[in-house]
């Protein structure tokens, strides 16, 4: 071989190996981040809401607000529905949204526990979050991821805020349905109260006995209950009440703007001192924030990442799943007792009760 050819061909070779590894360095590369914004613009995720629907301001519109701000940041569809007036055809929605091949739905409520599990069972290739409900035996491969909150936890600070700044010694809890689940709530509201005022006295009262879930959407036997805990000595009163809760705040501008002396209404899930009226803003003291949009966003994004995984997931004061609110600032000077329960519940030197009595 000539020298000219051996030149040749050593020149060929060379490029032959920068092409190989020039292939090989960018093999599966696109130079997008998972992450970016439009990363999910494939991505369909529905939302089947709760009694109540959206404008609950509190549980369902919490869900909204994760639901919104996922799609507003990764750009996806989202389709929402709510069920009927007695929640009926809830499986039914679940079942529409797999059938028109959704990525990720959501079930708002523990009352989609059943609904969610025979809907995931005959669709494996959809997966699905369930917020406030239970399924078992799920496990990390499951298509099914099971959302929960410490609600306990968050109640025990509201509850230390309301025994730090009731005068009248009386507080009140309302319940929307008595079921375990807003017992968690009633549990820590009591435990907090009495960590701080042993012989607080607290009245309790339910909506509804199930299986009526009305109570969870009846503003105007809120209102009745609130009305007649202020009337019987109460000046400070928390709802576990969805929709119901916005009867209280009007019980407690009316029996303030009556009495002349001011009484104070505890919110639910959201900061609803942001979302309630104008008028009965100055009565809501602080709120117990579930951050059900924390849980929808995080299932979400980890979805986008391809990180989805089934089983159980519990949010609470630790990761900030639970909390209070500070909006109004009627709490401002008790802000710093508040801030060391929280602490010492998180170093675990408080336990906080998720059952009455316990």
């Amino acid at each position: 071989m000539g020298h000219r050819n051996r030149l040749l061909l050593a020149l060929v070779l060379a490029l032959s190996l920068l092409a190989t590894a020039c292939g090989d360095s960018d093999e599966g590369d696109t130079g997008e981040d998972p992450t970016e914004e439009g990363a999910g613009a494939d991505l369909k995720v529905g939302m089947v809401y709760d009694i109540g629907g959206r404008g609950d301001l509190s549980f369902n519109d919490s869900a909204a607000a994760g639901l919104e701000k996922a799609a507003e940041e990764f750009g996806f569809e989202a389709k929402e529905l709510e069920p009927d007036e007695g929640g009926e055809n809830r499986e039914e929605l679940l079942r529409l949204l797999s059938e028109e091949q959704y990525d990720l739905v959501f079930g708002v409520g523990f009352l989609f526990a059943d609904a969610v599990k025979a809907a995931s069972a005959d669709f494996p290739e959809v997966n699905y979050g369930l917020i406030d409900g239970f399924v078992e035996e799920l496990t990390e491969e499951s298509n099914v991821s099971a959302l929960s909150f410490a609600e306990h936890e968050g109640s025990f600070l509201v509850g230390a805020a309301a025994a730090l700044k009731s005068k009248t010694g009386k507080i009140g809890f309302i319940g929307g349905v008595d079921i375990d689940l807003i017992k968690k709530f009633e549990a820590g509201y009591v435990a907090g109260a009495k960590h701080v005022k042993p012989d607080i006295e607290i009245d309790v009262k339910y909506i509804t006995q199930p299986p009526d879930f009305s109570g969870f959407a009846d503003p105007a036997k809120g209102k009745e209950i609130g009305l007649g805990m202020y009337s019987g000595g109460a000046d400070v009163v928390y709802h576990a009440a969805g929709g119901s809760g916005a009867g209280l705040f009007e019980a407690a501008k009316e029996t303030s703007d009556t009495k002349g002396t001011k009484v104070w209404a505890i919110g639910v899930d959201s900061d609803q001192y942001q979302t309630a009226p104008e008028a009965v803003r100055p009565f809501i003291l602080t709120s117990m924030t579930k951050r059900v949009d924390v849980a929808v966003y995080e299932t979400v994004k980890a979805f986008v990442e391809g990180d989805f995984a089934g089983g159980y997931r519990t949010f609470g004061l630790a990761d900030d799943g639970v909390g209070y609110s500070t909006s109004g600032g009627a709490i401002d000077d008790i802000a710093e007792q508040l801030e060391a329960l929280k602490q010492e519940i998180v170093d675990g030197k408080i336990t906080v009760p998720d059952k009455p009595g316990a």
